[in-house]
């Protein structure tokens, strides 16, 4: 069974393709935010190189976020049309799950931080367990001051991945202590996505491509800028 991931919940557009013998190949790319022009031309190219066939293809797995409006636009509209064109089922997984499992194996309180602009973070609470990494919290959203008072208050040893760490690193760790993940943890990857997908699989976890639903966990900034005009 081979997966197909999609990653588009960031500033980063990765693509990875794996199976029982683990991640096959993979692309990533952080520069420009061109998440449409970027993704089919990068799956396009790692098949050819990795000399695998898009019909070969079992399931899709999807980054549905929290994270970038206009990018999981882009990567979960590409992940159903895809689905639909090879008839294969769907796997969607939160970006702050990808960014937990790479570090799954510290013995500290994992936080998954992802930059949501406006001063805000989407984080949530992890903790390693046999075979991976178990999530503790709800997905929340609020801003580096709030993630900063909880993990004071936890009172604990905490890493802190993702580029909320990276981009407010004098709140999360001056105030609370915790110690900040470095670039190599910045961003959630596809080819996490297609090690988390695949046990899934093979437990038949799949959904229909369209009920493929981003995770948004608030409005998108146009949204909140129509609704304050209308307010006026």
């Amino acid at each position: 069974m081979l997966i197909l991931g999609i990653e588009t919940a960031t500033i980063q557009v990765g693509c990875a393709i794996g199976g029982y013998e683990g991640v096959l190949a993979s692309f990533h790319a952080a520069k420009g935010r061109r998440h449409v022009e970027t993704l089919i031309p990068a799956v396009e190219f790692m098949c050819r190189h990795a000399k695998i066939d898009l019909d070969e293809i079992s399931a899709i797995a999807v980054d549905v976020g929290p994270g970038l409006f206009s990018g999981l636009r882009v990567g979960v509209a590409a992940a159903k049309a895809l689905a639909q064109a090879l008839r294969v089922p769907t796997i969607g997984i939160s970006s702050l799950d990808l960014l937990a499992f790479p570090v799954r194996y510290t013995n500290r309180l994992i936080v998954p931080a992802i930059d949501a602009r406006r001063g805000e973070l989407f984080y949530s609470f992890y903790r390693q367990v046999p075979g991976g990494a178990q999530r503790l919290s709800s997905y929340q959203v609020g801003t580096p001051e709030d993630l900063a008072s909880e993990l004071l208050a936890r009172g604990e040893d905490c890493l802190v991945v993702g580029d909320g760490a990276i981009r407010y690193p004098e709140i999360l760790t001056d105030v609370s202590g915790a110690e900040a993940g470095d670039a190599t943890s910045a961003f959630p990857s596809a080819a996490s996505l297609v090690e988390l997908a695949h046990p899934q699989a093979l437990r038949e976890e799949f959904v229909q491509p369209w009920q493929l639903e981003p995770l948004y966990l608030r409005k998108s900034d146009a949204e909140i800028n129509w609704n304050a005009a209308m307010e006026r």
